[in-house]
């Protein structure tokens, strides 16, 4: 089926109950709707989002960046393990929260007309509870690495932020309340993949946070709210019908197309702001090859390809910014 036969399927409702949603969610998750071959990696690996993956590089990259430059100023060496390892936190967090998206999303029957790549548990691929298990098992890397960290920086109170980090990442689309299903998804990716990464990623190299890690840590949660909105507004006809009410299908397809843009470019004026320090920064302006593409097939795309050519420019940017402005601060 080709995606504008899915999308005029998802917007018939079929007797009885809207579209999108199943009776039975459990039934839903453990009855495939698809017979398929076997599960293969690159079943895994298609979950695991890697198209994301650049969201949680980016604020560890301009963090790590903000705490060099903190650490010059003492002349005191940076420390590279403390960097490993808060990419480790980060990378993690993120290929859980895909999986867990997959999983709670799937038990829903929220992913049953979706447009988008298919989804591990909703497409019925893989029983759910594996794909819970491995999500978790995610999420248990990502507390080992930042227990490390704890360990080495002598700082008991960021095991309090890491459990936040990974309570967050699991009631986005999990428990009874999930906040992504209410709107806030993007509140909260702003705070923990823009503020919380960036500035914790500088706090474990200088035990401190600089302006430029907290103004850094805006911008590129405002690029990762971009990602989200691209996301949500390729599925807001599907969301909508299974009930997913995303910021998206609050506001409506022109709203979300403006505050993609706003939400991509924004970050920017901080990029000037910072050329006035280092005018180095001006480089990172560069990204913007990415990002005002994307910006027009949003403003005027339809199809889901579409979105999801945005989405990776998108995500593209959020490299580009983060490790330019990392580079930027630490050089």
């Amino acid at each position: 089926m080709n995606p504008s036969a899915k999308i005029a399927a998802s917007k018939t409702p079929s007797k009885g109950r809207p579209a999108g949603r199943s009776g039975n969610p459990a039934k839903a998750a453990t009855a495939p709707a698809v017979q398929r071959g076997p599960i293969t990696w690159r079943d895994w690996v298609a979950g695991a989002r890697l198209r994301t993956l650049p969201l949680a590089i980016a604020p560890v990259a301009l963090g790590t960046g903000a705490g060099v430059l903190m650490l010059s100023f003492v002349d005191e060496p940076w420390h590279p393990w403390r960097f490993v390892l808060a990419l480790i936190v980060a990378l993690a967090l993120q290929v859980g929260v895909n999986y867990a998206n997959d999983y709670s999303d799937g038990i829903r029957g929220t992913d049953e007309h979706r447009v988008g790549p298919s989804r591990l548990t909703g497409s019925g691929l893989v029983p759910p509870k594996r794909v819970l298990a491995v999500a978790l098992v995610f999420f248990g890397i990502a507390a080992v690495a930042g227990l490390v960290l704890v360990v080495l920086t002598q700082q008991w109170w960021l095991l309090a932020v890491g459990a936040a980090a990974i309570v967050a990442a699991w009631f986005y689309t999990g428990g009874k309340r999930p906040y992504g299903y209410a709107g806030l998804g993007e509140l909260f990716v702003f705070v923990f993949f823009g503020l919380v990464a960036t500035a914790g990623s500088a706090f474990v190299q200088a035990l401190d946070v600089n302006l430029e890690a907290w103004t850094g840590g805006a911008g590129v949660g405002l690029i990762a709210c971009a990602v989200l909105m691209a996301n949500n507004l390729r599925d807001i006809d599907q969301d909508r019908a299974a009930g997913k009410r995303t910021l998206s299908v609050l506001v409506g397809p022109l709203v979300s197309r403006i505050l993609f843009a706003v939400f991509l470019l924004l970050p920017f004026g901080l990029v000037v702001f910072w050329s006035f320090v280092y005018p180095t920064a001006t480089l990172v302006l560069f990204a913007l090859l990415a990002a005002i593409p994307a910006c027009v097939i949003v403003g005027w795309g339809r199809t889901p390809r579409e979105f999801i050519s945005a989405l990776q420019l998108a995500s593209l940017t959020a490299l580009a910014y983060g490790v330019g402005l990392g580079l930027v601060f630490a050089l």
